[in-house]
């Protein structure tokens, strides 16, 4: 990747795929659907926690529903199918989280593959189309929607630093930013066809393990240090009860119990992100569109830190799994040489996640910075991405629009920010891109508007 400010894709990056793309789409489309009628998995991280009344009984399958769909519209339309339609690459929000919603609702188990498969036609063959009537159009706000590419791969290098400042303070954060800006200008500078942020983020993403590693082996040293005074005055130092441990383990066990259902779901996964068709964040859609993959991989795997206790804890205490696991068959599948060698190795990672959840989830009961770290970092990743999708949105509209462009995207922001956020907020600056789209292209019917050439 070129670090110039024009958003540059690959040629191949569109809509079309061929056959055997169509066909690994649908068909793990309609596994997902599956997957999530059995409340064995399900894609939003949001929804998660609610299976767990579902499997037990205490809630309805369409109270479910109702949540998932709630908790999901606002991604689907509003990032998923605006994110698919710049960059030319799938997306998980487009793919997977209709199939929660879709797997849930189902009133039968066979029925739900079928309602996964379709939706997983609608996507390869419809959006083709929709794809190839927008920029047809006189303002071709798809083309329009590749300036986000820049500000979404640059911001997001900063998400590390974020996380840093969060935990550890301003001190920490500011040496963080320090070294980071230094890394992309050296890399700038010295591998210019190298995305400038990989070496930043990954220096970023182990400075924050290293501090968290290093405030838990502190704390563990000095509570062992207590204990021993507590032992030499004669206290009895009782051992704590967990009231989740039993919860936890029947969950572990219940996941184990579909082992090869999640080989083939891991297998699945990996074998779209070595296509080269899906990218599993914002910044690895325009990656994967540009055709830098080793960058793609870098980026997702950094990703994976964050959500790695998420996903752990809450597939034990619910007994529903991550659709796309712990998300590393993205990185591996990316890279991958061939179809067969991913599906095999995908199947693989799928297998030894799913057989050490337990393992993990004590492990992070003895970690409890990295445990917060996580959570830094996803909120660091969210307020990175929020400011990079609005930026590069309001720099879309002022491609197709100029000034009339900027007042209609920017205004349709700030009235959804006044009326409560009916559309999330990291949904609402794609979605307004496409709404002022259709708007200015009305407006230019209507002899009112004229299109910004080149």
């Amino acid at each position: 990747m070129t670090t110039s400010p024009g958003p540059v894709l690959a040629a191949g990056a569109s809509l079309d795929f061929t056959l055997a793309q169509q066909l690994t789409v649908i068909a793990l489309c309609a596994l997902t659907a599956f997957i999530s009628h059995m409340a064995l998995a399900v894609f939003n991280d949001g929804v998660r926690p609610f299976m767990l009344d579902f499997i037990q009984g205490r809630s309805t399958r369409s109270a479910t529903t109702a949540v998932s769909f709630g908790l999901s519209a606002g991604f689907i339309f509003g990032l998923g199918a605006p994110m698919a339609l710049s960059s030319g690459v799938l997306n998980p929000w487009l793919l997977f989280l209709p199939t929660d919603i879709l797997g849930i609702l189902s009133p039968k188990k066979w029925l739900a593959p079928i309602l996964g498969g379709a939706w997983g036609a609608v996507v390869v063959f419809g959006l083709s189309g929709a794809n190839n009537l927008a920029h047809d159009l006189p303002v071709d706000f798809l083309t329009a929607m590749q300036e986000m590419s820049t500000p979404i791969l640059f911001l997001f290098t900063l998400f590390p630093v974020l996380a840093i400042t969060k935990q550890f303070g301003r001190k920490w954060g500011g040496i963080a930013g320090v070294v980071e800006l230094a890394l992309v200008v050296m890399t700038m500078k010295l591998w210019p066809t190298v995305f400038a942020g990989a070496i930043a983020m990954a220096v970023g993403v182990l400075m924050l393990i290293g501090l968290a590693i290093n405030k838990d082996l502190k704390q563990r040293k000095a509570d062992r240090a207590n204990k021993t005074e507590e032992a030499e005055e004669g206290e009895e130092v009782a051992p704590a009860d967990d009231p989740m441990a039993s919860l936890f383990s029947a969950s572990a066990a219940r996941l184990r119990k579909y082992l090869p259902l999640f080989m083939v779901l891991g297998a699945g996964v990996c074998l779209l992100a070595q296509m080269h068709v899906f990218g599993g964040g914002e910044a690895t859609s325009f990656l994967i569109a540009k055709g830098n993959y080793s960058e793609a991989a870098q980026v997702d795997f950094y990703r994976v830190f964050g959500f790695i206790p998420l996903i752990a804890t809450t597939a034990l205490a619910s007994g529903a799994y991550g659709i796309a696991g712990f998300t590393l068959v993205y990185p591996i599948g990316y890279l991958m040489p061939n179809p067969i060698l991913a599906a095999v190795v995908g199947a693989l990672v799928f297998a030894v996640e799913v057989l050490a959840l337990s393992y993990i989830g004590k492990l992070l009961g003895k970690l409890p910075s990295v445990r917060d770290s996580s959570e830094h970092l996803r909120s660091a990743i969210s307020d990175a991405l929020q400011l990079a999708i609005l930026f590069g949105s309001l720099m879309a509209a002022n491609a197709m629009g100029a000034g009339l462009g900027i007042l209609i995207v920017g205004g349709l922001y700030l009235l959804n920010e006044a009326m409560g956020r009916p559309v999330v907020r990291m949904a609402a600056a794609p979605a307004a891109v496409i709404v002022g789209g259709i708007v200015l292209n009305i407006l230019y019917w209507l002899d009112l508007f004229t299109p910004i050439k080149g």
